[in-house]
């Protein structure tokens, strides 16, 4: 009974950190899927009593100490991480360690404005050893550790064979069989579960199942158009690829096809700019003049999203590459070693453009000076790479308008057409007059703002931004080149250092922390563009494959997981658990919740729906894995 009373101990410390991150993260532990979340620590509780019980008592106690001290690392980990990145940790994340440690001064000030949950994750720890005597830690007796490790054994195999008999649509069985998810994961089986499933997945080189059907294909080829016009696709022999599944995908998959508005800006030059932070609630006609007119005289995008993958890495990931941001390929996209032909530099310097880039903070951070070079983006220059000789590079954020104001002369005297990336950081977190140079530069123009004080703050970050693109745009429009260039303009994220409840303070609705937060604006814009509105569904993947179809660039829609947005196929914004929008309505994945917005739906609707993200997420991270266009163009 005595070590009865320890698996008791055990089991109860565990549902204390479960419950504690359930109620910091999620806000309840009340949903559908609690009942697993509490059944799964029953075994991990008895493997616990079984460790602490296989030596003498001190060596036990040690023993102890250490897996409190593990797992209330564990946890405030993972209650950093989600404070700072508003994302779950997961083992790939360790190859991404100094996306953290990059962050000090707000990974130090998330650990001091959570430090009250911090000192609760080591709680058990602190009454492991302060009750270390009424606790019994001998060692087990032969057959009490015979019984105890069955009665584990026998548990986790009949928790595993029940999911396994669950209704293949149940979210547990998903989670656990079918998904390679942890933000899913984590909702519904728990923060521990979710950490042997991801370790166990990451070891076993765990593959989701690619899916083509009728039901799919015919989602994805819808065709209402009233001109015949081809396809862009080009003849390519799938065959050559090095994965049968993706090449399989890509032979089944008809791509999309040209529209009325393919080539509207062939020749023309390209300004894109993945701004940092940027978002709708930061753009008023008042204070961000320019901003507020390239929205609005331009394409208009009505339901445009930028979803929040693991901060700026991810977001220019999907800017750039028209793939989508699965955490575990970000490592290896970083590297630089793969070949993208697809990248955007590559394609437009086969029309003959000269590319540039830049970025107004270092230049060696996320290994960015190697990944924009397998890009195409050659002449990069930023922080300790000669954007210190321009700009003060030791202000911090640096400032947008400072680095465009220097930069411009590089490329506006060019002959032949130019591409010029520019990557911004005015809009960095946190938005305080003591952290944030350019909220003390800007504050005097939002301090009479009825909002609070961060928000206050990140709405001065935007106005940087914006004096940079007016600047911007009078330069080219000085030069006589104004009408010869395109700006494209979107997000890495939402400024997720806001809360839910900040955001919505600045938003003309009330948004959701999981879909609609993450509602953005798109600015593609160019001086003879007519205003009109765009009420497709889409997101910054299909930002790169948009702009090459206006611009005349031939390219394989196939091989591009974004989609053309001016093309007749079926949107879809998927956000980072694999919740999603469409023209039919949103989906939550947390508790499989679909909210049609007024069109009716099929019977499958929502599982084929499912299907197409969980195809795309994962051809996504294949073709970087396996780097598959090497394959097929090398």
């Amino acid at each position: 009974m005595k070590k009865v009373y320890l698996f008791i101990f055990n089991f109860c410390m565990l549902i204390w950190l479960e419950s504690l991150y359930g109620l910091v993260v999620f806000d309840t532990y009340f949903r559908n899927t609690i009942i697993f979340v509490f059944l799964f620590l029953i075994p991990i509780a008895l493997l616990n009593t079984i460790i602490l019980s296989l030596f003498n008592k001190k060596i036990n106690f040690v023993l102890g100490c250490i897996i409190y001290s593990i797992l209330g690392l564990y946890f405030g980990l993972q209650l950093v991480f989600k404070q700072v990145f508003n994302t779950h940790f997961q083992v790939a994340l360790f190859s991404l360690g100094d996306q953290l440690t990059s962050f000090g001064k707000e990974t130090i000030m998330a650990i001091l404005s959570n430090i009250h949950y911090i000192i609760l994750v080591f709680l058990p720890l602190i009454i492991f050893i302060l009750f270390r005597k009424k606790i019994d830690l001998n060692k087990f007796k032969l057959k009490n550790g015979i019984l105890f490790s069955s009665v584990c054994i026998v548990l986790f195999a009949s928790l595993f064979g029940y999911t396994k008999i669950l209704n293949k649509n149940n979210t547990i069985y998903k989670v656990i069989y079918k998904l390679n998810d942890n933000s899913q994961s984590i909702q519904n089986v728990g923060v521990l579960q979710s950490a042997i499933l991801d370790i166990g997945k990451t070891i076993t080189g765990f593959e989701e199942e690619i899916v083509i059907n009728e039901e799919i294909l015919e989602i994805q080829e819808s065709d209402n158009e009233i001109f015949e016009y081809e396809y862009n696709n080009l003849d390519i022999d799938f065959s050559k690829g090095n994965n049968s599944i993706i090449n399989n995908y890509m032979i089944n998959d008809s791509g999309t096809k040209k529209n009325k508005y393919t080539g509207i800006f062939e020749g023309k030059n390209l300004i894109y700019i993945v701004a940092e932070s940027f978002h709708t609630i930061g753009v008023s006609e008042e204070l961000t003049p320019t901003l507020y007119k390239l929205i609005n005289s331009g394409f208009k995008f009505e339901n445009f999203y930028v979803p929040n993958n693991l901060s700026t890495i991810g977001g220019e990931f999907q800017a750039i590459t028209g793939l989508y941001p699965e955490n575990t390929i970000l490592s290896t996209w970083r590297n630089g070693k793969n070949y993208f032909p697809y990248g955007l530099g590559n394609k437009f310097k086969e029309y003959g453009y000269d590319t540039y880039a830049y970025h107004d903070n270092s230049y060696t951070f996320q290994d960015r000076y190697k990944y924009l070079k397998s890009q195409g983006l050659d002449n990069f220059k930023a922080c300790r790479n000669g954007m210190e000789k321009l700009i003060n590079c030791d202000a911090w954020p640096q400032s947008d308008l400072e680095m465009i104001d220097k930069t411009t002369s590089d490329y506006i005297n060019n002959e032949n057409p130019f591409l010029v990336y520019y990557m911004t950081v005015s809009g960095h977190f946190g938005y305080t007059k003591g952290g944030n140079s350019i909220v003390r530069k800007n504050y005097e123009l939002v301090k009479d703002l009825n909002y609070s004080e961060k928000v206050k703050g990140y709405i001065a970050t935007q106005i940087e931004l914006d004096k940079a693109l007016e600047l911007l745009i009078n330069r080219l429009e000085e030069k006589d080149i104004l009408d010869d260039t395109v700006i494209v303009l979107l997000a890495d994220h939402y400024p997720y250092d806001l809360s839910i409840s900040e955001v919505n303070e600045a938003s003309t609705y009330k948004r959701d922390d999981i879909v609609e937060v993450n509602h953005n604006n798109l600015i593609i814009w160019n001086n003879k563009l007519k205003s009109e509105k765009v009420n497709k569904v889409s997101m910054s993947i299909d930002v790169l494959p948009t702009v090459y179809n206006l611009f005349g660039i031939e390219y394989d829609s196939r091989l591009l997981i974004g989609k053309d947005i001016f093309s007749n196929t079926e949107g879809i914004a998927i956000m980072k658990n694999r919740s999603w929008v469409t023209s039919k309505g949103t989906y939550y994945s947390s508790n499989n919740t679909f909210l049609p917005s007024g069109e009716d739906v099929g019977d499958n609707y929502v599982e084929v729906i499912n299907q197409i993200v969980n195809n795309r997420l994962n051809i996504s991270k294949m073709i970087v894995s396996n780097n598959y266009y090497n394959s097929l163009f090398k």
